[in-house]
């Protein structure tokens, strides 16, 4: 799966705009010794490079890019740029020179001409020194050819569309009783809330580890391990006790520690299947949980969207009555169409993963611009979801726009869940989780936001105050909870 690099601690912002000198200085240098290998040859210095500017020495413009904005616009670093130099232009990233594109057709060929095995791959998969070392140098994210394809496919058979018709009753009773227990509190953190509910359904599906029983201070501890590693994500590389990246590989260590003690059985070598374990909670719950905030963000902004999507689900009930039928079926899953265009449209708004990375494996020539071989090509995905020329009035959210439109699968416009070969494999997890949610809060509950309702993107998406949230069943007066 693609990474989803965002910090679920607002107050943690603050923390990584003061890195002390010291750090910078440590962090300076760790850049210059990795990063001598990819510097550009003689060759990379010519003029078929895109314009642009490679910033300070060493660090580049990874300061700038990483500046916190409020606006649900494109990035005010890209945007800049993008008016200043075109569509394609170069840059340094966390020491790398690095090319981001926002064009369509330099996408396409980054991410499909990607092919795994094959003597023509121009691309390949990147993620810098410090993430392959925090996410496991083992990890899907980081193999490559049959080896990515066999790891991807064990991931689709414990979270693709086939294990989820099988799981969705699971899913839906464990989201019924989390829901309940929402509502009889005075308010929630949602994120928080959120990502404990999918972090507990999915290592007790990978691990066997029950949240009923001796097992659930086990399971939070897990969890508290996972936020701390969270926290760390995008943080300078300084391993030194009390800096964020010190706290986020002690949380991996925790995390891995009890990821050990539920390995059995696996044909792979010990190392890869922990490394695969540990991936597959963070990659669920993370990206779930961020989409929920958001989908509850925009639909309490949009009542109209609320009404029709209240409409659907009300009908479906309706329908079951007559049928006699249980909890949700996987044919009434498929069934709703207006569900799965408010799930897009939360999806290309929210834009929670901020860049596709892959590394050029020789020189590439597209739109007169050379990509030099070891160069970093980063695609932005925002750049096309609220592109004007694609989605009319991008800014607005408008789940309408979807009618007719495909909506399980992603294309060269719509890119939520990665592109190319690496699309996201556990996009329907992150729909399915989605549908049951709103399945249930609009047929038995009400809401409002209480508190927390400006979104910052640091690039990724985080609520500074938290997103808090009222819950009460629809039956039950506020007043009487």
């Amino acid at each position: 799966m693609e990474p989803i690099i965002l910090s679920s601690n607002g107050s943690s912002t603050i923390h990584y705009l003061s890195v002390p000198f010291g750090a910078l200085f440590f962090s300076i240098l760790y850049y210059t010794f990795s990063t001598r290998r990819s510097r550009p040859s003689a060759k990379c210095l010519v003029a078929k490079l895109p314009p642009g500017s490679m910033g300070l020495p060493i660090i580049g413009e990874t300061l700038q890019f990483f500046v916190p904005y409020t606006s649900d616009d494109i990035s005010p670093f890209i945007s800049k740029r993008v008016q200043r130099h075109g569509p394609v232009f170069k840059t340094k990233l966390i020491g790398k020179p690095m090319i981001v594109s926002t064009d369509v057709d330099v996408n396409r060929l980054v991410l499909n001409q990607e092919r795994e095995g094959r003597e023509e791959m121009l691309f390949k998969p990147w993620y810098s020194d410090s993430f392959n070392e925090i996410m496991g140098n083992d990890s899907l994210l980081a193999l490559e050819g049959s080896a990515h394809k066999y790891m991807r496919n064990l991931v689709l058979e414990g979270f693709g569309p086939e294990r989820l018709k099988s799981l969705l009753a699971d899913m839906e009773r464990h989201t019924v009783r989390h829901l309940h227990s929402w509502s009889s509190k005075p308010s929630i953190d949602l994120k928080e809330a959120a990502s404990t509910m999918i972090h507990s359904f999915t290592v007790e599906k990978v691990f066997s580890m029950s949240t009923d029983d001796n097992e659930e201070p086990l399971v939070r501890e897990f969890k508290r391990c996972y936020d701390d590693f969270l926290h760390g994500l995008i943080s300078f590389p300084i391993y030194i006790p009390g800096t964020s990246y010190w706290k986020c590989m002690k949380g991996r260590k925790g995390a891995l520690n009890i990821t050990e003690m539920k390995k059995d059985g696996s044909p792979l070598t010990e190392k890869v299947a922990i490394d695969l374990l540990f991936l597959l909670p963070f990659a669920t719950f993370e990206s779930t949980s961020s989409t929920i905030v958001t989908a509850f963000h925009y639909l309490s902004k949009h009542p109209a969207a609320l009404q029709e999507l209240t409409r659907e689900h009300e009908a479906i009930l309706r329908g079951r009555e007559r049928s006699e039928s249980g909890g949700i079926s996987w044919k009434e899953y498929k069934s709703m169409t207006f569900t799965h265009m408010v799930i897009n449209e939360t999806l290309r708004l929210t834009n929670i993963v901020p860049g596709i990375f892959r590394k050029a494996v020789k020189d590439v020539e597209v739109n007169g611009y050379l990509i030099p071989a070891g160069w970093t090509v980063m695609v932005y995905p925002a750049s096309v979801h609220l592109n004007p020329k694609v989605y009319g009035d991008p800014l607005r959210f408008n789940p309408w726009r979807w009618k007719g439109q495909q909506l399980h699968s992603g294309s060269q416009n719509f890119m939520a869940f990665g592109g190319g070969v690496r699309l996201c494999a556990g996009a329907d997890f992150v729909k399915v989780q989605l549908a049951i949610i709103f399945h249930h809060l609009v047929t038995k509950y009400r809401w409002d936001v209480i508190k927390g309702k400006e979104a910052v993107r640091y690039p990724g998406l985080i609520f500074p105050e938290g997103f808090h949230i009222n819950i009460s069943e629809k039956n039950v007066e506020p007043a009487q909870k």
